[in-house]
């Protein structure tokens, strides 16, 4: 049950006119009272003889109580209530109830008998929902206590959905983005919009702003997804801020329709996406020296790209594992951003899972920890790298090495499911554990075909190696090692343990090691993830050789196999894989 606050208005009959009206797309059905301050008001909506101008007058009585001077301009408070889409239709006496209940919580009236309360009365016009109007003026001609209403109409919703066996709605922090309002709903419909304009300019700034490395870049991205721009400048010539529009969405004056960053959400109002180019902020706790990042080599494709998101998640998790409160605040707040650019620069076939993953992972990266920045350089340079070095065609290696950084950014969510849910984030890790599915869905079409090819390349291996391979395993994880041979890609990870020995590598201590690195047994499968973290950890080549030559031919291309030479992807990633 969501209880939403909105703006207060001047017009106790302009709102009534509302309520008691069609609505804007003849959506409200017989409107009419469920409750009042005195259980008596008229409702204009049943009572043949009742008008709304009866209904103003009563609400606004206490008003003449005031000197004109003394009247407040905003006297309208309007509290709009509304249960979940699975609830079961409530009946006028319960809806009764919760509106007396949510009135009582907020300060508009305590329902005592010795109380001198607000006047108010609660309007039903659909199933689902209910709208409570009061005049912010009491019976003894003081100002209600009403402030934080929203929230504290929050708490007694959480109580309201226990006592009356509705949907449960997970308890936020006041870290969320603002939900788009009901004429911003209305709008999208009408104007045959998917999502609320809210909703993708907060999409299109966050991508904007993924790795941004400065306001330029920043500001040019968003120029370049086709936003038109509004910077507040200050007269000193300091930058303050921004604001953006779509240039389809205008007002019924035809001007485009202005958001700012922080209406958006939170961390994208101009000093928070700041905050994150700063290496200097809060580099380390007590006073410690920002780290030391090592120079890394320039990016040139997205196979590239991708092995160094991967190898920076891997370094992410055990930031998570064992740094502090604000470090892992800014893993997790940079793995948003890697999530973002992940969506943006990946192949049709993945992209509206991770575009799904990234929205949802969002509401995960902002909590009252606050992130301790310069700790997230790797994330936010990996988050750069995925932009610049551009989309990925979803083919031999730039697939196989999307499907190697979204299976670590799975493991990666779920630890900052685990993180929030530790310190009771409800929301947070609610929306961690969301972004994991759409993750593992996008990670079932990003590895079906290089895991394909390496699985066949397994079978066809001389039996002998096949029995090599499986003694390996035995001899490394002898608790696991029945259950990866009967997964389904246990052929395609006997392969890579022999491309692993073909470079020269111990198969035998790689797979110790990988298995060494966190837990395997939550896996859907353990040998999808040891073929990723082998083939990261060893260097070799995301996708399968036959794969690689394929897909080498059809662009005029000679692609090296593992036994003949290390791919660029790998020689550039050595130093940040190597110790992991």
């Amino acid at each position: 049950m969501i209880p939403s606050i909105h703006k207060q208005g001047s017009s106790t009959r302009g709102l009534l006119n509302y309520l008691y009206g069609k609505g804007t797309r003849e959506e409200h059905v017989d409107p009419h009272l469920v409750a009042s301050f005195d259980d008596m008001a008229p409702d204009p909506g049943r009572a043949p003889s009742a008008t709304k101008e009866d209904l103003q007058r009563l609400l606004d009585q206490p008003l003449h109580l005031l000197d004109a001077d003394q009247r407040p301009d905003q006297h309208v408070w309007h509290c709009s209530v509304r249960a979940a889409r699975t609830d079961r239709i409530l009946s006028d006496e319960e809806w009764g109830g919760i509106a007396r209940r949510i009135v009582a919580a907020t300060g508009i009236d305590s329902g005592g008998p010795d109380d001198a309360g607000c006047r108010w009365a609660a309007v039903r016009h659909a199933d689902d929902h209910i709208h409570i109007i009061a005049t912010l003026v009491r019976e003894d001609g003081r100002r209600p206590d009403h402030h934080r209403s929203g929230r504290r109409a929050q708490a007694e919703a959480r109580l309201i959905e226990a006592d009356y066996d509705l949907h449960r709605v997970t308890p936020g922090d006041g870290t969320a983005a603002k939900r788009p309002t009901s004429a911003e709903r209305h709008k999208a419909e009408r104007q045959g919009r998917e999502r609320t304009v809210r909703e993708e300019l907060r999409e299109i700034v966050r991508g904007a702003s993924a790795g941004a490395a400065s306001t330029d870049e920043f500001f040019d991205r968003l120029a370049a997804d086709g936003l038109l721009i509004r910077k507040r400048i200050a007269p000193s010539g300091d930058l303050l801020g921004y604001k953006v529009a779509l240039p389809s969405d205008r007002n019924k004056d035809d001007e485009p329709v202005f958001y700012a960053g922080s209406t958006l959400a939170p961390d994208l109002s101009l000093p928070r996406i700041r905050e994150r180019w700063s290496l200097q902020a809060e580099a380390l706790t007590e006073g410690g020296p920002e780290p030391v990042q090592p120079a890394l080599p320039q990016v040139t494709h997205p196979a590239f790209a991708r092995r160094r998101a991967a190898a920076a998640s891997w370094q992410a998790l055990l930031i998570i594992d064992h740094g502090d409160d604000g470090m892992t605040a800014a893993q997790i707040s940079a793995a948003s951003e890697v999530l973002d650019a992940l969506a943006k620069t990946s192949a049709v076939h993945t992209r509206a899972e991770l575009r799904e993953a990234a929205n949802a992972f969002e509401r995960a990266s902002r909590s009252h920890i606050r992130a301790a920045r310069g700790h997230d350089h790797a994330l936010r340079q990996a988050a750069h790298d995925l932009v610049h070095s551009g989309p990925a065609l979803g083919r031999g290696e730039d697939g196989a090495t999307t499907a190697m950084v979204i299976d670590m950014a799975i493991f990666l969510a779920i630890a900052a499911a685990n993180w929030h849910a530790k310190r009771h984030h409800s929301q947070q890790a609610a929306a961690a554990q969301q972004a994991t599915e759409h993750l593992r869905t996008a990670y079932q079409a990003a590895a079906a075909h290089p895991i394909a090819t390496l699985r066949q390349r397994g079978q066809r291996m001389a039996p002998r190696i096949r029995e090599r391979q499986a003694a390996l395993l035995h001899k490394a994880l002898p608790e696991l090692a029945e259950r990866i041979q009967a997964e389904p890609s246990w052929p395609a990870l006997a392969a890579t343990l022999t491309d692993a020995r073909q470079a020269g590598h111990d198969p035998g201590a790689l797979l110790a090691d990988a298995a060494r690195r966190r837990e395997l047994g939550s896996a859907d499968s353990i040998s999808d993830v040891l073929v990723w973290r082998l083939r990261r950890s060893a260097h070799l080549p995301a996708a399968a050789p036959e794969s690689l030559q394929t897909a080498g031919a059809r662009d005029g291309r000679h692609i090296p196999t593992p036994a003949s030479a290390t791919p660029p992807a790998a020689q550039a990633s050595n130093h940040s894989s190597r110790r992991h």
